[in-house]
């Protein structure tokens, strides 16, 4: 058997509707891929779902960073592609494969809401806009690591909130990113259950909030507890 040529570390809790047409898109899009699935503690049968569907299945505690950093250190393949059981990349096998022959340390994917409307145009233009300035990406980008980086950085930094956007500012540190054009199709059920302009104030305002030194423990309790 081959080695896998990119490990996709796939975090979840509670995604059991979601995370068996994942991996199954992944299985079929990009062969010779390595799936593992991270559970923090899910009720709703997402163990069972994913578990014929995957390479590695892996149980931890609660904690995105936590399950991500248990997946990458497990992951055998060259690059890892950190991604959210509610997205979907939409890059095709052979630019992906390109984009990591070319030896980067690291990049992430445009994004794009499955949302309809002139709104979730908006949100993700600004999204993608900011990523590109800032070289700062969120989760549901798809963050791409190489293997020895990730080593070497240690990963994801063990906070309940923001841990990805504290990886990527020690990693551009390092370098800059590659940006994949071919966007993730992720998920825009935060700003249609939370309200697109609520959602949109609350994170700006957590990203502010994390900017100006609140801790991500507060910065938790404000965005999972209010």
């Amino acid at each position: 058997m081959s080695e896998p040529w990119v490990t996709f570390v796939i975090p979840v809790l509670n995604e059991a509707a979601l995370i068996g047409v994942l991996l199954s898109d992944l299985r079929q899009r990009y062969p010779g891929c390595e799936l593992i699935v991270v559970d923090g503690g899910s009720s709703d049968g997402s163990v069972e779902v994913a578990l014929p569907l995957c390479d590695q299945l892996l149980l931890t505690e609660r904690g995105r960073a936590r399950q991500m950093n248990l997946g990458g250190q497990a992951a055998a393949a060259p690059y890892m592609a950190f991604l959210h059981a509610d997205s979907t990349p939409t890059v095709s096998l052979a630019v992906l494969r390109s984009c990591l022959e070319s030896s980067p340390c690291w990049g992430f994917c445009r994004v794009r809401l499955d949302g309809s409307g002139w709104a979730m145009r908006i949100i993700e233009w600004c999204m993608n806009g900011r990523s590109r300035f800032t070289s700062v990406a969120t989760g549901d980008q798809m963050l791409l690591v190489r293997n020895a980086v990730f080593r070497a950085t240690s990963g994801f930094a063990d906070m309940p909130l923001m841990e990805d956007v504290e990886y990527c500012k020690r990693l551009r540190r390092l370098a800059s990113p590659v940006i994949v054009a071919e966007p993730v199709m992720t998920s825009s059920r935060r700003w249609e259950e939370g309200g697109t302009a609520a959602t949109v104030v609350r994170m700006w305002l957590l990203r502010l909030a994390y900017w100006v030194g609140v801790s991500p423990e507060t910065l938790w309790r404000f965005y999972y507890e209010r």
